[in-house]
């Protein structure tokens, strides 16, 4: 393997580690990024971690000022507004063209998928405030699978990049909101229902609903108090 080959790999495995803690809130917003700190507690050299927040800057996880290198980036009530009518804007789009393409095994492919979510625990045998990752995996999936039929690789690709925005708030979120709050079996059942009729005009409004209330969720628990905040 050349050397160029195992820099880039490294560069990848950084830049996925580095991913991970910032979408999971281990990472606060606003926090400065020591790239020597960094490239000590990740051995390896500072231009990987540099590298790998470069790329972090190109999906507004991170960001590059000149002079003062990097940061993580801020959240706040009105990027996380912004963020959910875009993402119900995008979401609605693919949902529609999946509607209109979806053969029968993409249709059996999303019921499989609502069974496994209905069949997967919320949580790991005990309560706690987070559902567990299997679930989550469950849910993800049934999501993705409803837009799975949509023939615009660039939708889908604008789909994913504001996922990952929203999961950095989705994850606070589920912390503060009890998942016994919602009925989410019944808004997943309702959005089922109305995939398999082909409505597509209910399917719109039910994400659009779906979304809006971990957002508003959120903001009604004061969490946007300490968005964005940093030392």
């Amino acid at each position: 393997m050349s050397r160029t080959t195992t820099t880039i790999g490294v560069i990848e495995t950084v830049y996925q580690q580095l991913r991970v803690r910032l979408v999971t809130g281990q990472l606060r917003p606003g926090l400065r990024l020591k790239i020597s700190q960094m490239s000590e507690e990740m051995d390896v050299s500072t231009g990987v971690v540099r590298e790998a927040l470069t790329r972090l800057s190109a999906e507004n996880l991170v960001v590059a000022t000149p002079q003062r290198g990097f940061s993580v980036a801020p959240m706040s009530a009105a990027e996380l507004l912004d963020i959910t009518r875009t993402r119900i804007d995008i979401e609605g789009l693919c949902i529609r063209r999946s509607l209109i393409q979806g053969d029968i095994e993409w249709e059996s492919a999303v019921v499989g998928a609502y069974h496994r979510l209905m069949h997967t625990p919320a949580r790991d045998g005990h309560r706690q405030a987070l559902p567990s990752a299997a679930w989550y995996g469950a849910h993800n999936h049934f999501h993705d699978t409803i837009v799975s039929a949509c023939d615009s690789p660039w939708l889908l690709k604008l789909r994913e990049q504001l996922y990952v925005q929203g999961e950095r708030y989705r994850l606070i979120a589920a912390s503060l909101i009890h998942h016994d709050e919602r009925n989410l079996d019944n808004e997943h059942e309702q959005l089922l229902d109305a995939i398999t009729r082909r409505d597509a005009d209910l399917t719109v409004q039910l994400i659009e609903r779906h979304f809006f209330v971990t957002a508003q969720g959120l903001l009604e628990r004061g969490a946007s108090l300490w968005l964005g905040e940093a030392d």
